[in-house]
């Protein structure tokens, strides 16, 4: 059975949530609602995205990469894009191989802004996702659950995504690193990243000042989720993940969705012909963990050049061997390195 196409209808923003800092946070997100209002997202895995039809054209005047690297990516995603999680294994290759010859900047698309007002394509409430997200799972070979949409629904995504604005303006590794763990909190522990105890879990987690992180999340970090709403709109990106591959004279490659990795490799190539990427070799779980603290195994098979079979078959043996945690879902695994002194 073909996994169902999962119509988002959104609508105006609302939060439904006793903590204080949200309710706090609602007048700056309501100002955002009046460009998001009933823009359908459709997500189906069998084109590896969720649209938002209807947009404009995409605009390349915005485009021009910095005199650093050569070619610069624009991606377009959200905290809770069960299709974005889908590309990790592809994006996180891309950054060890092509790494110094791109400057990847992270777009917050705002994918849900509310569930209010919302009744379209079989899905009026949050519980209608939970089945779409197991079913994703083994389309995109990743381990995702939809246990959240039952237990503990999300109302939006605006808050995970205003809170990576937030850790952005500290560090960029660690934003990236921050968005890692909300990801896996959500797709796998089905934890309500809405929350500021999980916000604020997984910003200590990747390093990060959490007064600072609270502040800013309160404070700057809506203008700057209002700006990334602005710019996508104005590229007239469709859906997330959607990533722009520009040179310094304005030629573009657009990638849509989840592609196998030799999208990528094309993309910078028709920018790059004399693009010559890194050797890095994870061979084996020990040389993965050193590159990437966490790995699912469709990663470790997209990094090592393997099968998925013969990629979870590794990890298995290495954590039998106690040299990595696991935490184990109904549809796979998310494998972590050992912490020192364990």
């Amino acid at each position: 059975m073909k996994p169902k196409v999962i119509l988002f209808l959104c609508a105006s923003i609302y939060f439904s949530t006793t903590d204080t800092i949200f309710a706090q946070t609602v007048s700056v997100q309501m100002s955002l609602n009046k460009s998001s209002a009933k823009n359908p997202l459709v997500c189906p895995p069998q084109e590896g995205v969720c649209k938002t039809p209807g947009l404009n054209q995409p605009q390349t005047d915005s485009l021009a990469p910095t005199k650093n690297k050569p070619v610069l990516v624009h991606y377009f995603t959200d905290p809770i894009c069960s299709a974005c999680w889908g590309i990790e294994p592809q994006l996180r290759r891309l950054k060890l191989e092509y790494g110094d010859l791109l400057e990847i900047r992270y777009h917050m698309g705002g994918l849900l802004p509310s569930w209010t007002g919302f009744d379209s394509g079989g899905i009026s409430k949050p519980s209608d996702v939970a089945t779409h997200w197991d079913e994703v799972s083994a389309y995109y070979e990743m381990p995702m659950i939809g246990d959240v949409w039952l237990n503990d629904p999300l109302n939006s995504s605006f808050p995970p995504c205003v809170a990576f604005k937030a850790a952005q303006i500290q560090s960029e590794y660690k934003a990236i690193a921050f968005m890692r763990r909300l990801r896996e909190m959500v797709f796998l522990a089905a934890k309500n990243i809405t929350k500021w105890e999980y916000l604020n879990t997984a910003a200590y987690e990747a390093g990060l000042d959490t007064v600072q992180f609270k502040a800013d999340y309160l404070g700057r970090a809506h203008e700057l989720f209002d700006e990334d709403l602005r710019i996508t709109r104005q590229m007239g990106v469709r859906g997330f993940p959607t990533l722009y591959f520009t040179d310094a004279d304005q030629n573009r490659a657009v990638i849509n969705g989840v592609k196998p990795y030799q999208y990528f490799e094309q993309a910078i190539m028709r920018l790059l012909p004399t693009a010559v990427k890194k050797t890095i070799d994870a061979s084996t779980p020990q040389k993965a963990f050193e590159l990437y603290p966490t790995l699912t195994a469709k990663e470790f098979a997209v990094l090592s050049n393997q099968s998925l079979a013969a990629a979870d078959a590794s990890l298995n043996e290495y954590y039998n061997a106690r040299q990595c945690t696991r935490f184990v879902t109904r549809n796979g695994t998310l494998y972590q390195k050992l912490s020192a002194g364990k």
